[in-house]
């Protein structure tokens, strides 16, 4: 069983026996106060913490880059654009979380996490696709991530010293150092043994997202009034002053930056696992996801909006390095350090689930790593349970994903691809074909055929938006020293 470490990981020893009968999410025994009735320690999770999860998961890096995105397409197809990923997204979570049980409907057993799922309704060949898509997906984001951690941070330096030189000073600053500490940030928090243990951070993230998110909304708004006029055109960058080829590129990478703003299909089933029972899990999800999406959606429309109207076609492609010297620099200092604590957060949201699949893999075939060492808490606290491998693999995780990012940060282009590459197979593909075998729906019928024109017209934005961002990569690497980068 995959992902199943959630409950039962390496700093969880439950008794064997009942571990050895929730093997396949079969039912160990009755439910109790304690346990649900897969034998596991009864899920807390409500429609708020759900929430919280979803918020923090999508309101990342991303929504700093639609201010862009929609300056490549024009304020026609920028929103459309939007507005077309939200409710592709909304939709296929709510077939995504009608899969979160399979079976017999007299016994529903649980799948534990996205790639179980895929493996118990579409099989093993199935599985292991989704899991090389999914689980580089979610190491490629923890690498956007912390690009995007230290272009905050940087961000902050540089808004302090224009501040100190009256705007004089272009304060040129390199990243290195700054990618360096929000990995050694990470490697603390990666400590944490599991995702059900990261729902203070993720409600904390949640906060700050919406704080820099409204923060970047006033700041679009007040340069709008700064330039007493509303910028930007009907189809956005015009030809001339870029080429021809530069407006397709672009246009198909801010493709993949909106699909990747609103990614998180690939921890839904993650995210249900912590939800408690009654009521049911996927009703639950269906209302959190309504919720979550509506807010997101509205988030995403009026920062990106108005800091196109704001820049017009030179939107930055992060919207808070675009100020400069302002008067308000302390204005963006907050909202630089919300986002940093924000993605402090968010990349646990998706690390998680892949410490997860390692570790419960790794105790499978060796069970001697599964071995504890207490350490003592001083103020009363109880002792910390200390596995070494955890320790080891986790940080040796956070340094490669440091090591990537310092080699490769170019934000816009990596959330592109990130976005193209995840969005067709993990938020539309798997969760389709799922609920067609799911629910049994005839080949050929109304919904069927609905459903597989959704999955073609979504498989083609990818394709084009993949072809964007690779472009854009390749061009930045013409013009790119390793580990010698300043912003």
């Amino acid at each position: 069983m995959v992902g199943n470490l959630s409950r039962t990981n390496l700093s969880h020893p439950r008794n064997l026996d009942m571990v050895e009968h929730s093997i396949d999410g079969g039912t160990s025994q009755p439910e109790s106060k304690f346990y649900d009735d897969d034998g596991r320690i009864k899920r807390t999770g409500t429609v708020w913490t759900t929430s919280s999860h979803i918020v923090t998961a999508v309101v990342g890096s991303g929504v700093l880059s639609l201010a862009w995105a929609i300056a490549q397409m024009g304020w026609v197809a920028g929103t459309v654009a939007m507005l077309f990923f939200s409710v592709i997204t909304w939709y296929t979570s709510a077939l995504l979380a009608d899969c979160y049980r399979y079976g017999d409907q007299n016994m529903r057993k649980r799948s534990y996490s996205f790639m179980e799922a895929v493996q118990n309704i579409l099989g093993t060949t199935n599985a292991k696709i989704c899991g090389i898509v999914q689980y580089s997906n979610l190491y490629g984001t923890a690498i956007g991530y912390t690009i995007a951690g230290a272009l905050s941070m940087m961000t902050i330096k540089r808004t302090d010293c224009q501040h100190s030189s009256g705007g004089k000073d272009p304060c040129p600053i390199s990243s290195n150092p700054y990618m360096i500490s929000f990995g050694v940030i990470q490697i603390f928090f990666s400590q944490i043994p599991d995702f059900h243990q990261t729902w203070w951070l993720s409600i904390l993230a949640a906060i700050m997202s919406f704080t820099y998110s409204l923060i970047s909304l006033y700041l679009g708004i007040t340069k709008i009034a700064e330039n007493g006029t509303i910028k930007g055109s009907l189809t956005g960058v015009s030809i001339g002053t870029v080429t021809k080829a530069e407006k397709v590129w672009g246009t198909f990478q801010a493709l993949g930056d909106i699909a990747f703003a609103y990614s998180f299909s690939q921890i839904l089933i993650e995210i249900q696992d912590t939800i408690k029972n009654p009521p049911c899990e996927a009703k639950t999800m269906k209302k959190a996801t309504k919720i979550s999406i509506g807010v997101i959606t509205t988030f995403y429309m009026l920062c990106g909006c108005s800091g196109y109207a704001g820049f017009g076609d030179a939107a930055p492609g992060n919207l808070l390095t675009g100020f400069g010297y302002s008067k308000a620099y302390w204005l963006i200092d907050i909202a630089n350090a919300a986002i940093a604590i924000h993605l402090v957060g968010a990349y646990q949201v998706y690390a998680q689930p892949l410490f997860a699949f390692v570790e419960k893999g790794t105790v499978k075939r060796f069970p001697k790593v599964n071995k504890q060492y207490k350490i003592p808490l001083p103020g009363g606290f109880a002792p910390y349970n200390l596995n070494l491998f955890r320790l080891i693999w986790r940080t040796l995780f956070v340094i490669s994903t440091t090591f990537i990012a310092m080699l490769i940060p170019f934000f816009n282009d990596v959330l592109g691809l990130l976005g193209a590459l995840g969005f067709w197979p993990l938020t539309v593909y798997f969760p389709v074909e799922m609920y067609i075998t799911q629910k049994k729906i005839p080949k050929w019928s109304r919904r069927w055929i609905g459903l597989q024109i959704i999955s073609v017209v979504c498989l083609v934005v990818s394709a084009v938006s993949v072809v964007g961002s690779v472009a854009s990569i390749v061009v930045d690497l013409k013009k790119y020293k390793p580990f010698v980068t300043n912003f």
